[in-house]
Formats: structure tokens, sequence, C-alpha cells
């Protein structure tokens, strides 16, 4: 028998083994000995094991010395084990169930984490995300001066650039969608005027945003495609709209990229609005 198959084998006789202690453990009667051995096996890395025997052990040791550990054990078993799900869920439980406990700064902290975790990429929908921010906020004003503070704090600025590129997915997919149709009609000016009120109000809402630019990129040229798209009884108003959008872009970005495109769209709109 080569070296291969002999690890292969000791590893299999090594897992038929721990699965049995597990087994016989799980079938125990004795829930003091379940629940010392659930907390080995936290600390062994063993996460899912601990997780099963925390789960049906957390109702029995409710009014119990150790029920704030076993239920906060529950919770950080399930956040080690990736279920983020579960975790945030048991550690909400947790704080609604000692929010004074020995536990409860922790329990409060990792209500945001779990969610973080969970959080999906910005074009998903982003309801965790929500969830995440009011849940990191929670935290740091019922533990302004925690040692986790400046985590949480990173961790809300990381949430809101998520907000804010979701944002701007939406913003950039209705200037796409702008002329789309090729005519003037409805379509195409409500997707420059829905471009340019998704754009406005991400400014106004994140107003730091390192982004802030991109936005101001969209509006000004989604303005200017607007009154290029216009009804002949709308053009000169629109036209002088788009023109001091991009005065104001450049005020605030002189030394951007789409400097050019800024002033170009000036001299068209000049010949409109004879200013």
């Amino acid at each position: 028998m080569n070296k291969g198959n002999i690890l292969t084998l000791c590893m299999a006789v090594l897992l038929s083994s721990c699965a049995s202690e597990f087994n016989r453990v799980y079938k125990n009667a004795d829930n003091d000995y379940k629940y010392e051995y659930a907390k080995q096996c936290f600390a062994m890395g063993k996460f899912q094991q601990a997780s099963s025997l925390l789960q049906d052990l957390v109702m029995i040791q409710k009014g119990r010395d150790n029920a704030q550990e076993c239920l906060y054990l529950l919770g950080m078993s399930q956040y080690c084990n990736r279920d983020y799900e579960s975790a945030s869920t048991t550690f909400k439980k947790y704080y609604a169930s000692y929010p004074k406990g020995n536990f409860s700064e922790q329990a409060s902290f990792y209500v945001g984490q779990s969610l973080y975790r969970s959080a999906p990429e910005p074009r998903l929908d982003q309801t965790p995300t929500i969830g995440a921010i009011n849940a990191y906020q929670q935290f740091l004003d019922l533990y302004p001066d925690s040692e986790l503070r400046p985590i949480a704090q990173q961790r809300l600025f990381e949430l809101q650039d998520n907000l804010v590129q979701k944002e701007f997915l939406s913003a950039q997919l209705y200037y796409n969608l702008g002329g789309y149709f090729g005519n003037i009609n409805a379509n195409t000016e409500s997707n420059y005027e829905a471009c340019i009120i998704t754009a406005q109000n991400a400014l106004k809402n994140y107003p730091y945003t390192k982004i802030r630019e991109k936005f101001s990129v969209l509006i000004m040229k989604s303005k200017f495609y607007l009154a290029e798209n216009s009804s002949e009884e709308r053009k000169l108003e629109r036209y002088r709209e788009a023109e001091d959008e991009c005065y104001g872009f450049l005020n605030e970005y002189p030394e951007s990229k789409e400097k050019e495109t800024a002033e170009k769209f000036i001299i068209k709109c000049k010949k409109i609005t004879k200013d």
C-alpha cells in the first residue's frame, strides 16, 4: 500500500471516529457534559458540531447560570461557520433577552458583522446592507466608547459605499437607456430625467462620496441630451439648464477629464440660448 492510500485510510478512520464520538455525545442525556463538549468543539474550530449541540441546549439552559454564554456561543458558532443569517438572528435574540448581559456589547456588534458578511454586491438588492448599517449605527449609539467602535465605523463607510455604487449603477442605466429608442419621445426624456433625479438624490444623501464627480458627469450629460431631445417649447429652457450645469461642473472640477466635454456642450448650448 503506498503512502497516499495509507494517509487516505488514516483520515477516513479518524473522521469516522470523530463522527462516532459526536453522535455518542449528541445522544447523551447529560446536558452539562454536552455543553462542555460543545465548548470544546468551538475551541477546536468544529463550529458545525458546536452549533448542532448548542441549538438543542439553548432552551434547556434557559434560566440557568450559563444560559447567556450558551446563547452567545451559539451565535458565534453560526458566525464562524459562515451561517450569517442564523447568526444575526441569534445575536439579536441575545441582545433582546439580555440587554445588560455579559456579552451584550459583543452581541450588538456581531449583529452588524453578520449582516455585513452577507451583504450582496452593489448590483443586487441591498436590504441586508441597510440592515447592517442600521445595526452598526445602533451599536455605535449604545457603545460609543467600545474598543470595537473603529471597526464598526469602517464597516459603515464600506456599506455606504455599496449603497452609493448601487445608486450610481441605477443612474448610469437610465443614462444609457436615454437615447436607446433613437427618437424624441416620452421614453427618451423620462430616462434622462430619471438619471438626473437618481444622481441628484445620491449626491444629496451622500455628499462626501468618492464618486461625486461621476454622478456630476451623468447629471451634466443627461441635462444636455435631455435638451437636445426636447420639444420645441421646452428646448430653450433646458438648454439654459444644461449650460448652467456645465459651468457649475467646470467650477467644481476644473481638472476633470470631462472638461472638454463640458466646454463643447457650452458652445452648443450658446447657439440656442444666444447668451
